[in-house]
This record gives C-alpha cells, sequence and structure tokens, in this order.
C-alpha cells in the first residue's frame, strides 16, 4: 500500500433539526448506492489558501445545487481504502446556505433527503461511518449551543 492519500471532504449540512443526507447514485464507482454526506475528492490548487473549504463549496453546488455560506467547522477526519488506495476524509458542518438542494448531478446523486439525528441512527439504510460523522456532528453542535 502506498504512502499517499487521497483526500476527501464532506460537508454536514444542519438546517432546523435536521442534516442532509444524500444517496449515492449507483453510477458512481465507490460506494454506488450508499447514503452519505454529500462531498468528494480534494483537487490541488496551489494558490489556495483555503483548498478544504473550497473543494466542499465547489462539490455542494456542482452536486446539489446550494451554495454555502458562513464558516465551516472542523467535525472529525477519518482514514480508509479503497482496494489500494488509501483515502483521507474529513468531515465539516455548515449551518449556513443558500437555495434549495436538488439533484444537479444525476451520475453522482440519486435521493437528498432530510433526516433528524434520530431518523439517522435508527436507520438501517444508512451506513455506520455516515452515522458516526452525524453523531460527532451533534456533539459540536451540542457544545456550540451550551
Amino acid at each position: 500500500m502506498s504512502n499517499f492519500f487521497i483526500v476527501n471532504v464532506e460537508a454536514a449540512i444542519y438546517h432546523e433539526g435536521n442534516y442532509l443526507i444524500i444517496r449515492r447514485s449507483e453510477k458512481e464507482e465507490h460506494a454506488g448506492g450508499l447514503y452519505s454526506l454529500v462531498g468528494g475528492k480534494v483537487d490541488f490548487d496551489d494558490s489556495s489558501l483555503s483548498v478544504l473549504e473550497e473543494n466542499i463549496k465547489r462539490e455542494v453546488s456542482e452536486e446539489i445545487g446550494i451554495d454555502l455560506n458562513g464558516e465551516l467547522k472542523y467535525v472529525h477526519s477519518t482514514t480508509f481504502s479503497v482496494e489500494d488506495v488509501q483515502v483521507l476524509d474529513l468531515v465539516f458542518l455548515s449551518t449556513n446556505f443558500a437555495g434549495r438542494p436538488y439533484i444537479k448531478s444525476e451520475d453522482e446523486i440519486a435521493e437528498i433527503k432530510w433526516m433528524s439525528f434520530e431518523e439517522i441512527q435508527e436507520s438501517t439504510e444508512i451506513p455506520p461511518w455516515t452515522k458516526k460523522s452525524i453523531e460527532m456532528t451533534e456533539k459540536l453542535l451540542e457544545k456550540t449551543w451550551n
């Protein structure tokens, strides 16, 4: 296995007590058909001072047509492997956006839904890693509110 990583970013988008969850298109090479947060691979930009944040905003806009506004808060990071490729995944919280989410990229997104923390945790369709990201996001929100 290589010592190099693909860097992936995801947005935990929170609005009015619910999280935005997508179901990835069956056409997707990795995790096709699974429920997840919106995100994707980081594109290299040697002139950016906020490359992770810019990439989350780009991915969200390209996939579901909304613009993330305001501060993005770091939630957590994890690693996983896809065959022989190592992936570093970073999740950020967004609570401010403009527009209404819709399936802008049918090659990447099959479904969009808003779900409460409880609905996500109780769902048998949502993978454990997505549940964990939402659980960690919920803890960050609790710290922010208290």
